[in-house]
């Protein structure tokens, strides 16, 4: 699977699966271990969790299997490593507080390749 039918596995189902705010900052050049980062915002610590479940198992069924999860239904923050693309699923109130889209912004603005 290449990264681009990947991410659109990744975008399809977390818009499926109602994600919220869903950022995807292309960081290509910018560091050595990811493609892209898609950076969603779940309704409580179970969606984001079920979020990069779901995530999880949509890419294995597309023979893609996924490098490691970091989370679990207590967390605030959960991460999916797909390699090429990695998912940060967070509450509102992580995501408010950590801002990491700001890490990958480049003069002022976000690089987000979302339609």
């Amino acid at each position: 699977m290449n990264t681009d039918k990947l991410l659109a596995l990744v975008e399809s189902v977390l818009n499926e699966r109602k994600a919220q705010d869903i950022i995807i900052l292309d960081v290509r050049g910018r560091t050595s271990f990811t493609d892209y980062m898609v950076v969603v915002t779940g309704t409580s610590n179970r969606h984001i969790k079920t979020l990069c479940d779901y995530v999880d198992v949509a890419a294995k069924e597309s023979g893609f299997y996924p490098l490691g999860m970091e989370g679990d239904m207590t967390s605030d923050w959960v991460l999916l490593d797909l390699g090429d693309v990695i998912v940060q699923a967070m509450t509102i109130q992580a995501r408010d507080h950590y801002q990491l889209e700001k890490l990958w912004t480049v003069g002022g603005e976000k690089e987000n390749i979302a339609a």
